[in-house]
């Protein structure tokens, strides 16, 4: 073979294995660049827990929340209800209202959990509840409500109704009665205890044929709308060797002494002066409303004056 040929083959190969080192130098530069590509969007996408969120200014160090490895503060959506505490659960089931207001942390916190919303679980217009509350917004649930278990007051006399309470406000009242006494301030009757619906149809119909509806509705509830059906309302009577009126409870030494002790006992004086505007109904010295000690030393301790603003209820001078 002539010399001529060997070299032109030669000079192909080299030819042939230039090219092939430019194609396989530009397939590498390719993939890096592809590579360099995928990489800077990956670093730079929006996450999913923050891809509606704005990019921070060119900068800007991000805040401790957006650090990498930091669990971010929890939302007011993520703070779990007090409802499900089970402490709170079993009470609740249980029907023992004293032992609910203990597992929320006493009367202060009770109430604050109720007012913020916090405690969704606290039906304040169930019947059988101590922090039920009944006024012209509020119906009672159900409205024919019978409370049980009841008990018979023993150390007051009895003026007029039966003197029957739910037990646990009976004997509340009993020990109150026994403390004013012990205090020299007086002895107290039972005008008005316990007053099923029935009655209360025919007692404000009373009202209203005698005074009127509107002069009924700020001295007496309407049939479902009365703290008499809780069975933990009363309304009590100065006496001596008689008792008094309604009336004539204003000014007398037991009248005051409600207003600074009855709290200790678990009671408030639920239609106090000037709050008509809010509760409804005029002033009535002599209606105690039995809430249980906790919630009744939180409402003595706050300053209240309603139960409507005890829990953050809007005021009910009207019905619907």
């Amino acid at each position: 073979m002539p010399a001529s040929s060997d070299a032109s083959r030669a000079s192909r190969r080299r030819a042939s294995r230039r090219v092939r080192r430019r194609r396989a130098a530009l397939l590498f530069t390719a993939v890096v660049v592809v590579a360099g590509a995928v990489a800077v969007f990956a670093l730079t996408r929006p996450g999913p827990a923050d891809a509606d969120s704005p990019a921070s200014p060119a900068g800007e160090t991000p805040t401790a929340t957006e650090q990498p490895g930091q669990t971010p503060e929890p939302t007011p959506d993520a703070i779990p209800a007090v409802c499900d505490d089970p402490a709170v659960a079993h009470a609740l089931t249980a029907g023992d209202d004293v032992a609910v207001v203990a597992a929320l942390g006493g009367g202060a916190a009770f109430r604050e959990a109720v007012v913020s919303g916090e405690a969704p679980c606290i039906d304040l217009s169930e019947g059988g509840r101590l922090w039920v509350v009944v006024n012209k917004l509020n119906a009672l649930d159900p409205i024919d409500y019978w409370p049980e278990p009841q008990a018979q007051i023993t150390e007051l006399r009895i003026v007029s109704g039966g003197g029957w309470l739910r037990e646990d406000a009976a004997s509340a009242l009993d020990e109150l009665a026994s403390a004013i006494v012990a205090d020299g301030a007086g002895r107290l009757g039972v005008d008005s205890a316990f007053r099923p619906y029935d009655f209360q149809v025919d007692l404000y119909n009373g009202y209203v044929a005698s005074r009127g509806q509107a002069a009924a509705d700020l001295r007496s509830a309407r049939p479902g709308h009365s703290e008499h059906q809780t069975g933990l309302a009363v309304d009590v009577v100065a006496c001596a060797s008689t008792c008094t009126s309604h009336d004539g409870f204003r000014g007398t030494p037991q009248a005051q002494w409600l207003v600074d002790n009855a709290w200790r006992f678990g009671f408030v004086v639920r239609y106090e002066e000037g709050f008509t505007d809010v509760t409804g109904y005029s002033w009535e010295p002599w209606h105690l409303r039995y809430i249980g000690e906790e919630l009744a030393a939180a409402y003595h301790e706050g300053g209240f004056h309603t139960l409507e603003d005890f829990f953050g209820l809007p005021a009910a001078p009207d019905y619907d």
